[in-house]
């Protein structure tokens, strides 16, 4: 992402995430919560946040915490993800994956202790009022569990036998697995910003589906260069998306049509969503593949 003001939100982010990991007990623990947190990415999650506590007409410095809660959730689940008995993937961002650097057994207790900081971090901010603070704490609760991530990574590593695995398979298991820590995000910053939580939620769908079809896409068509990892290792493991239901050309035209959805829904908000446009713009791009 390139624009100055996103950039900016970014660095902010890193910092402030570093410096609550710095706060912790030193040793092999915290080392490997750094290294998962702190080793890169694109924050898309926070900047979510504080685009939309920011368009809505608040301060950005309000969702800051917020923001970096949710990206802790998200680093946890990565670190998860990776395991040899989830996806098991062994890079990440171009480096090695978590329970490659240390091992399986830190990288799960690392997962753990990030999750953990996340709702202390939430639980903590003195820039919301208690009664943000509890929303937030339950939104964030039900984005991670059953009904949200965790629930959608269990349809997620059972598509290839499920009997099912449709489209709407397909879009419930993005709906939860993908969507629900991007609706978290959303909400955040609304709720920082003193706005309505559920006001962006139709957006978040789209968002979150078209996201995830340009991820499977990329999967497919992109470079491990570009990528930071393998690519095919959805093909490998027989996972269901959108390119294996649909065809790449089919993948690629539902990626499209849920993006033009999320400008249409971002156009009839209340307010000038620009950041939150131009965030879409950035993260849904897949002109690069052919």
């Amino acid at each position: 992402m390139t624009s100055a003001t996103l950039e900016a939100w970014r660095a902010q982010v890193h910092t402030t995430l570093a410096s609550h990991i710095d706060e912790l007990p030193a040793g092999r623990l915290r080392d490997a919560m750094a290294y998962a947190v702190l080793g890169g990415g694109k924050r898309l999650r926070p900047l979510l946040c504080l685009a939309a506590c920011v368009d809505a007409g608040g301060e950005h410095e309000k969702a800051l915490i917020p923001a970096c809660a949710v990206e802790l959730i998200h680093c946890y689940s990565l670190a998860h993800d990776d395991l040899p008995c989830m996806d098991d993937d062994d890079e990440r961002r171009g480096q090695p994956s978590l329970h490659k650097a240390f091992d399986e057994a830190t990288a799960l207790l690392a997962g753990d202790a990030l999750q953990s900081l996340a709702f202390e971090l939430l639980a903590n901010s003195t820039k919301l009022a208690p009664s943000q603070r509890v929303r937030m704490l339950g939104e964030l609760g039900e984005a991670g569990g059953v009904a949200g991530m965790a629930g959608g990574q269990m349809l997620d590593l059972r598509s290839h036998a499920a009997e099912d695995a449709n489209l709407d398979y397909l879009t419930r298991t993005h709906a939860m697995k993908t969507g629900a820590l991007f609706r978290a995000s959303l909400r955040f910053g609304l709720l920082s910003s003193g706005g309505e939580m559920t006001l962006l939620d139709a957006f978040c769908t789209s968002f979150a589906l078209a996201f995830q079809a340009a991820d499977d896409l990329r999967d497919c068509l992109g470079s491990r260069a570009h990528l930071g990892k393998p690519t095919g290792s959805d093909a490998r493991s027989g996972t269901l998306t959108w390119p294996r239901l649909l065809g790449i050309d089919a993948g690629k035209a539902a990626c499209i049509e849920h993006r033009e959805a999320c400008f249409e829904q971002l156009r009839q908000l209340e307010f000038e969503a620009t950041h939150l446009a131009e965030i879409t713009h950035l993260a849904l791009d897949i002109e690069d593949l052919r």
